[in-house]
């Protein structure tokens, strides 16, 4: 399998825009250090401030799935829970 990309959007919950910003930043870091990350790049929406996004590349699918098992991945789903408003993940094939 070629290079796997993910968009991943989270949606804050209005009062918890700022928390949700700092505790997505401290996932950065260590999960660049990981096996098989390729990218690893958040994004702000300008329009909408509580609109955050990650466009991920790994070089493995098995490689992502391990991140998914990651501690600080737990963690940051531990300490946010209750306070995003919806969350979606769209697995892409890098083709061209």
């Amino acid at each position: 399998m070629s290079k796997l990309t993910l968009i991943a959007n989270i949606i804050a919950k209005p009062e918890q825009v700022e928390f949700i910003k700092a505790e997505l930043i401290k996932l950065i870091a260590p999960t660049r250090a990981e096996q098989g990350c390729l990218g690893y790049d958040l994004h702000q929406d300008n329009d909408n401030p509580a609109h955050f996004l990650f466009f991920e590349n790994w070089q493995s699918r098995e490689l992502w799935q391990q991140h998914m098992n990651s501690p600080h991945l737990k963690e940051y789903l531990a300490v946010t829970e209750g306070k995003v408003a919806s969350f979606t993940l769209n697995e892409m094939t890098h083709i061209g």
